[in-house]
């Protein structure tokens, strides 16, 4: 099994949410289904199906979570020495050279990539294009409107 790459703030939010799942979701999906065969025929019982479905949901988010969490490379960000090289975990500070304007993106895994958060999947294309890069480097990425070229302006690992 290989490993798959995540930020150390990453597993923490996984770690929190499978926590929650097993201490909190699972025994209220399981209250639930046991007074919804406390009211009698199970064939007709909407209470009954709509918690049964939760639980398959909860036990299938746990184990995906559980799969995810063992097969985890933690990555500190703050700990990295990649000598301003862009790489996993690292902040980048970039220019659009077209437009002038000024974008953040910090490389981060699948799981915890959220544009609207400036955190970019490592297997994105601008992410693709800055690994291994340095500041005052200049990119080209292939977006949906054509190539986009951006200049490196910083890269910081926090």
């Amino acid at each position: 099994m290989s490993t798959v790459p995540i930020t150390k703030f990453g597993a923490e939010l996984l770690k929190q949410e499978l926590h929650t799942l097993k201490t909190k979701e699972r025994p209220a999906v399981i209250n639930a289904i046991a007074e919804a065969r406390a009211q009698g025929d199970l064939s007709e019982n909407a209470e009954y199906d709509a918690a049964k479905e939760r639980q398959a949901f909860i036990e299938g988010r746990i184990a995906e979570l559980e799969g995810k969490l063992g097969s985890a490379q933690i990555i500190d960000p703050s700990t990295l020495d990649a000598e301003g090289r862009v790489v996993f975990g690292s902040t980048v500070h970039l220019e659009d050279l077209e437009t002038s304007q000024k974008v953040t993106y910090q490389i981060v895994g699948e799981d915890e990539a959220d544009i609207k958060l400036s955190k970019v999947s490592i297997t994105s294309p601008i992410a693709r294009a800055l690994i291994g890069k340095y500041a005052g480097d200049v990119v080209g990425v292939q977006a949906p409107a054509g190539v986009r070229e951006y200049e490196v302006l910083d890269v910081s690992y926090v």
